[in-house]
């Protein structure tokens, strides 16, 4: 999937303003419509222009992109959308999913998701739902927490800039949450028209990557480092998990790479996950004289052969 930069395809500079941004969309749209064009790439042009207007057009979805590209994508670059990207950004809900106007897969991979778990609004007399996406900590699911999370609610300054809101709210993370989860805020999202009720402001939870785990479901994996002889001829070790480091066995004759499972201590949940250990077997560094010496050692008096296996499928 590539970037794309919507500033470079609607031809306008990114500190361009709300009324400039639609002054351009009305022009493109003149000579770009398919039905009056004759432009050989019309149509495609007009998909560009339209799915670049639904970005820079709109507060949310434009705040959010900005903090994408200041990142230092480019036009055409290879992209997958980093972790936390869109953190913090208030989004509304509401009206047709722009994901069903064929646009593209980089606008799908970052704002397909925008519409669900919304209401509200106009029609109901009652503030519109917002949401937000959030990163929290891998141990927060284990204990639970009470978070202070800072939110930013992008919207339109008097000279058609964006400029953010922001507000910090007390949040509560119950324990075993899991990534993908909402957390609703009753009467935190959008103010309703006339004093009516708010609504309501969901957190969609996501986990920051941790340096140690591998989340996959309510499993953990964890790599874990061993020696050449614990492998060989097994070996208790000390193993960290996300509650405390727990005692492992590892049985003697265990291969590189070999899963070793411990129940109960993944994410919590009715039924926990478990914490997958994967063995890696680091070889000591053979640079001192007598890392040397041993190794010479195993290598005259050990049958050893590793690529016995490769030889007998010749």
């Amino acid at each position: 999937m590539e970037f794309k930069d919507y500033y470079s395809a609607m031809g306008v500079p990114p500190d361009a303003s709300a009324d400039d941004i639609k002054r351009t969309r009305r022009k493109l749209a003149r000579k770009y419509h398919p039905d009056l064009s004759k432009e050989p790439d019309a149509t495609e042009r007009m998909k560009e222009i339209n799915e670049a207007y639904e970005v820079l057009g709109d507060a949310q979805k434009r705040a959010a992109y900005d903090k994408l590209r200041q990142s230092g994508f480019r036009q055409g670059q290879q992209f997958q959308p980093p972790p936390g990207w869109d953190e913090g950004f208030e989004f509304s809900g509401g009206g047709p999913d722009p994901a069903g106007r064929g646009f593209s897969d980089f606008f799908e991979s970052l704002f397909g998701g925008l519409h669900r778990h919304t209401r509200g609004g106009r029609a109901s007399g009652r503030g519109e739902d917002h949401h937000a996406r959030i990163l929290i900590d891998l141990g927060d699911a284990f204990t639970g927490a009470r978070r202070q999370i800072s939110v930013h609610a992008p919207e339109w300054d008097e000279s058609g800039h964006v400029r953010l809101r922001e507000r910090v709210l007390d949040v509560t993370i119950p324990k075993g949450i899991r990534p993908g989860q909402l957390l609703r805020l009753p009467g935190q999202g959008q103010p309703a028209p006339g004093g009516g009720t708010p609504g309501d402001l969901y957190l969609d939870v996501e986990f920051r990557p941790h340096p140690l785990y591998r989340l996959d479901g309510v499993d953990l994996y964890l790599d874990l480092p061993v020696a050449p002889w614990e492998a060989a001829l097994g070996s208790d070790v000390r193993v960290p998990t996300p509650v405390g480091p727990v005692e492992m066995k590892i049985p003697a004759g265990t291969d590189n790479g070999r899963k070793l499972r411990l129940r109960g201590r993944g994410l919590p949940a009715a039924t926990p996950g478990d914490l997958y250990v994967v063995l890696g077997v680091v070889l000591p560094d053979a640079s001192s004289p007598k890392a040397r010496q041993i190794y010479e050692t195993m290598a005259r008096e050990l049958a050893f052969d590793p690529r016995k296996d490769l030889e007998r499928q010749t």
